[in-house]
């Protein structure tokens, strides 16, 4: 019966809005409280801040980088020699990035053939059987032949089978070999466009360590803009922001070549530095007619909740609860089957 009964409703009935002045300070303030609440939130968080009268895009950007500075180093195994960007940038071309090198282990004049391994637990030896022949390990320089040889005047070592002498990565040199990397300058150019606005532009910025090179710690790089030469008569706020994040990195490889008797030999370079990952970030807008009428709209549509937590109010918490209640609905018949008859029935 109570289903009958709410389609019947459902069906037969018909409710309408109605207008009813409430003369109560406590329901004005609350209306007014809210529809400038409402009114703050439209102007000065959608317009204001969110700038919601722009059309926007996001940017699209390549980098380049480029890299300027020269050092002296002075040792017993190369002598004096000039450092410059061909030998410290590895590698010489990375898409939004640049590694710098400050410090080095070289190993240079490495040929194949048999050596004894670095010492450490698993490599030092007494006697032949203390070597296992094509054992190879984790950190292995080769491949051990058996043979159990002198790596100097106190200590044995398996024999490889590698690129001798192997490396010896123990020793890191201390300070960093490319101490003048501190002084080094790093050139970027962006090149944004945006797409929706057929807006394009050159940047270019200057960056520079601010610290001192260390084996372990990153130095802050500070990035400034340069002028770019030409630029357009087009302007968009905030073309782009430009953003580095560097870390400590480590970087292996070798440079091969023939001695006089025809024989390949290489040098192994490891190298520690500095990796600088570029990140180029922006959004422009201009004024649109569309998404200002949208988030006008928006904002209108949103005047009703003042309504809505009006009636809450009037009809739900206020002590004369069920006298507003009466004067905001009214119950009507249908007028058009008189008085005397209701939904259809005869009486």
């Amino acid at each position: 019966m109570v289903s009958c009964g709410a389609f019947h409703s459902f069906l037969f009935e018909y409710d309408t809005p109605r207008i009813v002045l409430i003369r109560s300070r406590k329901v004005g303030l609350i209306n007014r409280g809210v529809q400038l609440a409402i009114l703050a939130y439209v102007i000065g968080w959608v317009f204001v801040w969110e700038k919601g009268y722009q059309e926007t895009d996001s940017v699209v950007s390549s980098v380049t980088t480029k890299v300027k500075g020269v050092t002296l180093t002075n040792t017993s195994t190369l002598g004096a020699r000039i450092w410059d960007v061909a030998d410290y940038v590895i590698p010489p071309q990375e898409e939004n990035a640049v590694f710098v090198m400050t410090n080095v282990i070289l190993t240079p004049n490495q040929r194949q053939g048999h050596c004894p391994e670095l010492p450490d637990d698993k490599t030092e030896c007494k006697v032949k059987n203390n070597c296992v022949p094509g054992y190879v390990s984790t950190h292995s320089s080769g491949i051990q032949t058996g043979e159990c040889v002198p790596y100097n005047g106190s200590i044995k070592t398996c024999e490889v089978f590698a690129w001798c002498p192997v490396e010896d990565d123990y020793h890191v040199p201390k300070p960093a070999f490319l101490q003048e990397a501190e002084n080094f300058t790093i050139l970027v150019k962006n090149n944004i466009w945006y797409p929706k606005f057929n807006f394009s532009k050159v940047e270019s910025w200057r960056c520079r360590s601010t610290g001192t090179v260390t084996l372990t710690e990153t130095p802050p790089t500070v990035c400034q803009s340069t002028p770019s030469g030409a630029s357009t008569t087009r302007t968009l706020p905030t073309p782009s922001r430009l953003a580095t994040t560097s870390v400590n990195h480590v970087a292996e490889f070798a440079k091969y070549y023939k001695d006089s008797n025809g024989t390949e030999a290489r040098t192994l370079i490891k190298a520690y530095g500095i990796r600088f990952d570029i990140i180029v970030f922006g959004k422009a807008g201009k004024f649109d007619v569309i998404p200002t009428m949208i988030n006008i709209g928006s904002g209108l549509a949103l005047f009703g909740v003042a309504t809505v937590l009006c009636d809450i109010v009037v009809l739900y918490c206020m002590k004369k609860k069920h006298y507003y209640r009466e004067k905001k609905y009214k119950y009507v018949e249908d007028y058009e089957l008189g008085v005397s008859e209701t939904y259809g029935t005869n009486s």
